[in-house]
């Protein structure tokens, strides 16, 4: 009781917290005034709610009762770190068994090889250039390397399932039921990326980022009581560790903004330019360069590779790969994180772009050349501020497993201690309130931070 009653108190200090704060009561106000963000916003909450029961529906065949705190398979995803975070993922639904129980890992992993083919193959490279037409082609083919990838991955989780826990086979586990299965989980996947997309059109933030938040955020509850039972179950020093633990895990998140929101102002100077009676031109403005430009994709991406050992179900390369404390596991995921920081970055930082437009607007950095000199300038500033924030990036991805090993933080706890889970809370709870910022500044209502203004609000 002690220990459900401590995570009761955490939870009512946040919203008594947030409820004392004029400031967020007025926003809220403002928000529900403004007609189409209302709605925007209701929209999203409606299909989150959508995802999250589905989260909940079983697999027809599958006795769910089997699958339950305390049996095997449940004690198998709390000793496996990379099954652990892909139930962290997806909100339980893989612990469930349920027809989201894949997620939107699969689409991520082939959103990775549709970008790579871009980068070599000719055919996708003239695709990436057709505009909104050629977007469209390479989101239909996205789609359909999912529903390839989801033919792998749907039997590999029968498989590993019926391994752990064959008694919640009603039917048994025969050819027919996996076919079945696999075609249950490909359609629940794609009816995720369905809603995904809906968000993004018709709500609020990104669809596909949002979902995956969802998802980790709703597993925090449970994680949380989790760790305050096993410090109570301590000797000595339960409630200190458990302080030191909110703390640090508060000082990681303050960190993990200030990565997120970091960047390299260029100075970029306009000519003067007299029409008429009037000058224009004239004046310094500032090119903001994040330091970490790409954002959560890199964490996502590299996540989602790390998955790629699961097809492999008992090899020796599976099993290598299957500890989120191991070394190997920790340092393809740094390294993983650090290439895809630089690639996404090279995709959506286009230094030649930038000197174009500043040629063409009749502006230049002062000191540099307008022309090749610009885009070179633009690029090495781009390759250094990219490097720290790809370290750390690497080091936050990592956390979970340092404060596994080294604070003896419970793994289902850990994963909101950095990582993974963290980045990708971080950057797409910013990357949302940027987008209800907007709409508010737009109506000359006051934004939502009074101070500590959100990225992209000068």
């Amino acid at each position: 009781m002690n220990q459900y009653l401590v995570v009761g108190l955490v939870f009512l200090v946040v919203i008594a917290l947030l409820a004392a704060n004029k400031k967020v009561v007025e926003t809220l106000k403002n928000i529900y005034k403004i007609e189409e963000l209302r709605k925007r916003v209701l929209y999203t909450i409606g299909l989150l709610l959508i995802y999250r029961l589905g989260s909940f529906v079983v697999i027809p065949g599958i006795n769910p009762n089997v699958l339950g705190e305390g049996s095997a398979y449940a004690s198998q995803l709390e000793g496996n770190g990379l099954l652990g975070l892909l139930n962290v993922f997806s909100g339980g639904a893989f612990g469930n068994a349920a027809i989201f129980a894949l997620g939107v890992m699969p689409y991520i992993t082939a959103s990775i090889i549709i970008q790579l083919m871009g980068m070599m193959i000719p055919y996708f490279q003239k695709m990436q250039k057709e505009g909104e037409s050629g977007r469209r082609k390479m989101n239909q083919w996205t789609r359909f390397l999912t529903i390839g990838v989801l033919m792998l991955q749907g039997p590999a989780f029968i498989a590993n399932l019926y391994h752990q826990a064959p008694t919640a086979f009603v039917y048994g586990n025969t050819f027919g039921f996996v076919c079945y299965a696999t075609t249950i989980l490909i359609a629940g996947t794609m009816f995720i990326m369905w809603l995904g997309e809906k968000i993004t059109d018709k709500g609020i933030g990104n669809g596909i980022s949002l979902i995956i938040m969802i998802g980790i955020v709703a597993r925090l509850p449970h994680a949380l009581l989790a760790e305050v039972n096993a410090r109570f179950q301590t000797a000595t020093g339960s409630a200190i560790m458990l302080i030191l633990e909110l703390v640090l895990l508060f000082l990681v998140f303050m960190a993990t903004i200030a990565l997120v929101q970091a960047v390299r102002k260029v100075p970029v100077q306009y000519a003067k330019r007299i029409i008429g009676n009037k000058q224009y031109g004239g004046v310094r403005q500032y090119i903001p360069l994040k330091m970490n430009a790409a954002n959560v994709m890199p964490i996502i991406f590299a996540q989602a590779l790390m998955f790629v050992p699961m097809l492999f179900t008992g090899t020796a390369f599976a099993a290598a790969f299957s500890s989120m404390t191991g070394f190997w596991y920790n340092f393809t995921l740094a390294v993983l994180v650090i290439a895809f920081t630089y690639f996404y970055t090279a995709i959506i930082v286009n230094p030649q772009m930038m000197a174009d437009d500043m040629k063409r607007n009749g502006g230049f950095i002062p000191g540099v050349k307008p022309g090749k000199q610009t885009v070179n300038y633009i690029d090495s500033i781009m390759t250094r501020i990219t490097l720290p924030g790809s370290i750390f990036l690497a080091i936050v991805a990592i956390m979970p497993a340092l404060a596994i090993r080294f604070l003896g933080i419970q793994q289902e706890f850990a994963y909101f201690y950095g990582g993974t889970s963290l980045l990708i809370m971080v950057g797409v709870v910013l990357d949302t309130l940027k987008q209800i910022e907007s709409y508010l500044l737009m109506r000359h209502y006051d934004g939502l931070m009074k101070t500590g203004r959100i990225q992209g609000r000068h």
